[in-house]
């Protein structure tokens, strides 16, 4: 079985590039996988109404969110929670799960409490255990690990230590506006064939960052508008970044431990 991913975050501020990355998403199959930040600047619903819905608002349909820090600007996030209804997962919470061909899917929330104990980290922890799955991609907004201007984010370190005692293969985030690639690694930044790929795809459409210096593992940096495809097959994923001008500035293969 295979599947078809496309994700990005950091979209709906207005003036910038999301009308773009929208149009490029009409050219795009498969299942949209929304990073945060998702309306500027403390998404409303009139910021959803603005600058998100008319770019990407008639793929909703396909879309499957996740919160970032602009949305809980917000108190909770209720601009967010209206705006998308179900397909947000349980409200006030945002985290659920899903599968796509034989992948098994899972949104979680970087603005909720992560740690080991708290009530999101341990309904990971039984979803892990519960849906049992070749292959796993995790997403939430703020990144274990960045080279942009934000920095690394050490409080989602409890999510990523729990998808890596179950074998997790791929995150992906958002929160820096740019794209990043990681090699495969722990989540203390150590170089591991078992370890995590990490993806940063912060490129919807808020305004762009100049990349800083490279953190380690970090394997390539664009600062472009576009969406990443992922292709999901039984035990492997391909990868390609295309920017709203049709250019491949990005690619490559995996395997699932």
């Amino acid at each position: 079985m295979s599947a078809t991913i496309l994700a990005a975050g950091d979209i709906g501020e207005c003036g910038f590039g999301a009308m773009q990355t929208g149009q490029l998403l009409d050219r795009l199959p498969g299942t949209l996988l929304a990073l945060g930040d998702l309306a500027y600047m403390h998404g409303t619903t009139v910021n959803f109404r603005e600058c998100y819905d008319p770019a990407w608002g008639r793929h909703l349909d396909r879309t499957r969110p996740v919160p970032g820090n602009h949305e809980y600007e917000s108190p909770g996030a209720l601009g967010y929670y209206d705006y998308f209804g179900a397909l947000a997962g349980p409200r006030g919470l945002g985290y659920y799960a899903f599968s796509e061909g034989s992948w098994r899917i899972i949104a979680l929330n970087s603005e909720l409490p992560m740690g080991v104990g708290s009530a999101q980290n341990q309904w990971l922890r039984t979803e892990l255990q519960t849906n049992k799955a070749t292959c796993t991609l995790a997403y939430w907004h703020r990144p274990l690990f960045s080279s942009g201007p934000n920095g690394n984010n050490p409080d989602t370190a409890p999510l990523w230590r729990t998808l890596a005692e179950f074998g997790g293969d791929v995150v992906l985030n958002a929160h820096d506006h740019m794209y990043e690639v990681f090699a495969r690694q722990d989540a203390d930044g150590r170089p591991s064939d078992t370890g995590i790929r990490q993806f940063t795809v912060g490129t919807g459409g808020a305004h762009l960052y100049v990349p800083g210096a490279a953190k380690p593992n970090s394997q390539v940096r664009v600062s472009a508008y576009g969406i990443l495809e992922l292709s999901l097959r039984d035990g492997t994923f391909q990868w390609r970044f295309v920017s709203v001008n049709d250019l491949l500035l990005d690619s490559g293969f995996g395997s699932c431990h």
